[in-house]
């Protein structure tokens, strides 16, 4: 799997690379123009994320405004369905305007509160299709 990783605080950036390294390549940018950017970039080369995690509080361009440009991006080149990438949107809102922002305007696939739990990212990876029951259930027995 082949993951980027939008987080500007750096001690939250660091931990969701624990987690997810365990499952794929992961790279890493600190705001939404860098994830937009390294996204075109990866299509360009032919080898395309297969999930984001995406701050949605970030300097200069947020990641609900990036989220946006994202999809934007994936329209003009036909890529529909499970094409896709998968979109975590992670965020310390927990309020409805977010919520409503980040899947009905900009086509999140699902959303995290922070802090972020181990647990919780590594169900919403199974429930996701990015890795298996099995997986999770091993990743979530350690620590």
């Amino acid at each position: 799997m082949k993951i980027l990783i939008a987080e500007d605080d750096n001690i939250s950036r660091q931990i969701i690379h624990k987690i997810l390294v365990r499952f794929g390549r992961c790279d890493a940018v600190v705001d939404g123009a860098e994830a937009v950017e390294a996204f075109k970039l990866a299509l360009e080369d032919g080898e395309p994320y297969d999930l984001i995690c995406l701050d949605i509080m970030m300097p200069g361009v947020d990641g609900q405004a990036a989220l946006k440009q994202i999809r934007e991006i994936e329209r003009q080149m036909e890529t529909r369905g499970e094409r896709e990438v998968k979109v975590i949107m992670l965020t310390a809102l927990d309020d409805a305007h977010s919520v409503v922002e980040a899947y009905y305007r900009g086509g999140a696939t699902a959303y995290l509160v922070k802090p972020i739990e181990s647990n919780k990212l590594l169900l919403e990876l199974q429930r996701l299709g990015l890795i298996t029951a099995e997986q999770s259930k091993s990743m979530r027995g350690q620590k």
